[in-house]
């Protein structure tokens, strides 16, 4: 009976004890991702929900993690792994699909198909 209740406490501490370098090893794991981010903001152009929608739909495409287009300041601040993507080519997708930014200017075919509510003022 001893020897059943020591296997058992013995089979206890060895599965709190993985459990806890388990914890500690996920919680590196965490740390080492958030390394990785960088933020940065840029201006876009653009003017409705849809608008917002697809400019954030674009810089996740391109490997950003989070996108936030606030349509009002025109701002957009993107979250990204800079050893996947980086701001000048997260600039150029946006222009890709229509949304002129601070470096790059949407191609006129691509802003013209854009709907209605979309026409922004180019000549900012």
């Amino acid at each position: 009976m001893k020897t059943i209740k020591l296997f058992i406490s013995a089979l206890f501490v060895l599965a709190i004890a993985l459990k806890a370098g388990a914890q500690t090893h996920d919680h590196s794991k965490m740390n080492m991702n958030q390394v990785n981010v960088k933020t940065e903001s840029f201006k876009v152009l653009g003017n409705c929900d849809m608008c917002k929608a697809r400019i954030e739909k674009a810089v996740k495409e391109e490997g950003a993690t989070k996108a936030s287009w606030d349509s009002k300041t025109q701002i957009l601040t993107v979250s990204f792994d800079p050893s996947k993507t980086n701001k000048d080519a997260l600039s150029k997708k946006v222009a890709s699909v229509g949304h002129d930014t601070e470096k790059y200017k949407a191609p006129d075919d691509v802003y013209a198909r854009l709907p209605a509510c979309c026409h922004y003022d180019r000549n900012k």
